[in-house]
């Protein structure tokens, strides 16, 4: 038995997405999914199992652990470890044949020992060379592109086979951050010319995430990473107005519902508090519904006052602070339209139900949308619909 605090994963959403990625690319463009954090909390495997049967290029992951959670769920696909592992992951590396990204002498010597010691032949393993061209996280500075190069070419065991950046702001409108993430482009485009000054091919040049592939279709490269638009979700101010607004046609569906059920009805009078901290109190004589879903699900605490959940397809409020485990909602008195045991959403799709997405919890917790699906916890099952 499952329990009914549940996330719906709409499998047939999640093609549409795919399918709208790749028609909006070029037709020599390359297209890598993030399926780092299980996916956005959309569970990685089915979302690379989907992925695959549906020509996407590259998978791009944060820990070695993810990658080796790909492999072993039987993915093929080239994975990219996106953030920086340590010596003692190199060795899995090698034996998942996952590429991870690279910079600095000092890694790249290292990695060149590891895998000498691997491989007892010339194997040539891919790497990916970070630039840091304006994110301040990871990547060499654009000057030392062409001898960081070398230094990897010239190893017995290891290949240049691609180059990346990543951007700051191409999810802001302002003109100062639009202007931010040209130079960002021009400082990547120098740090590859440099490759190319020292006779190597620089590989898969990419750069453009989901704000850059939406509004900035010259920064494509040869690889675009899609990442929150995989989900259905739009990248801050490069919303779906906007697109629409600049004849950028271009939507996504969600593709998560957070669901639960009516446990527990219960009568109160005026007066009477709900929940911890007695932050709300009865105005009127009412009937409180009691959910099993709470903030260790990844219905965050600061979601009420504020959140509104979908019963019957009219909205509700939370009232008091969500717990841990539970949360309560004021269904009103004498309300026939409200059942124990009825379906509860949370978020989701226009058409399964439910009145918010994750955008709009977003707006409510001050946070963005990637928060709101990656907090979704392991303890609630994924169901494919």
């Amino acid at each position: 038995m499952s329990r009914c605090t549940q996330a719906l994963i709409y499998k047939d959403n999640l093609e549409y997405n795919i399918k709208q990625i790749k028609n909006s690319v070029g037709k020599n463009v390359k297209v890598c999914l993030a399926v780092k954090a299980d996916a956005y909390g959309h569970d990685a495997i089915l979302t690379s199992q989907l992925a695959e049967k549906n020509g996407i290029d590259f998978l791009a992951v944060a820990t070695i652990d993810e990658g080796i959670e790909l492999r072993e769920a039987g993915i093929k696909l080239p994975i990219l470890l996106l953030s920086l592992c340590v010596p003692d992951e190199f060795e899995e590396i090698f034996k998942n044949n996952i590429t991870p990204l690279v910079f600095s002498k000092e890694y790249i010597n290292l990695l060149i020992k590891a895998s000498e010691s691997f491989f007892s032949d010339e194997t040539k393993f891919s790497v990916h060379l970070a630039v840091d061209t304006g994110m301040g996280r990871i990547g060499c500075y654009p000057q030392d592109a062409g001898e960081e190069a070398k230094l990897i070419n010239n190893s017995k065991n290891l290949i240049l086979s691609g180059m990346c950046t990543h951007f700051a702001v191409s999810d802001s409108l302002s003109q100062e951050n639009q202007e931010y993430t040209k130079n960002q482009y021009n400082k990547f485009m120098q740090a590859i010319q440099s490759v190319k000054n020292e006779g190597f091919d620089p590989g898969i040049c990419h750069c453009a995430c989901s704000a850059a592939f939406l509004n900035n279709k010259d920064m494509h490269f040869d690889m675009i990473r899609a990442g929150i638009i995989t989900y259905g979700y739009y990248p801050d101010e490069i919303t779906a107005e906007y697109l629409q607004k600049n004849n950028k046609n271009f939507n996504v569906k969600p593709i998560m519902a957070l669901k639960t059920k009516i446990v527990s009805i219960r009568h109160f009078n005026k007066g009477q508090f709900v929940s911890y901290g007695r932050t709300w109190q009865c105005t009127k004589e009412t009937n409180i519904a009691v959910l099993p879903i709470g903030y260790a699900d990844g219905l965050l605490r600061r979601f009420s006052p504020g959140l509104n959940v979908t019963i019957n397809g009219k909205d509700y409020p939370i009232v008091g602070r969500i717990c841990m485990d539970q949360c309560m909602v004021d269904i009103g008195l004498n309300n026939s339209e409200v059942a124990l045991w009825d379906d509860v959403y949370i978020f989701g799709p226009k058409d399964c139900g439910a009145n918010n997405s994750a955008q709009t919890l977003a707006q409510i917790g001050n946070t963005i949308s990637y928060e709101v699906c990656t907090s979704i916890s392991k303890r609630v099952k994924r169901i494919i619909v």
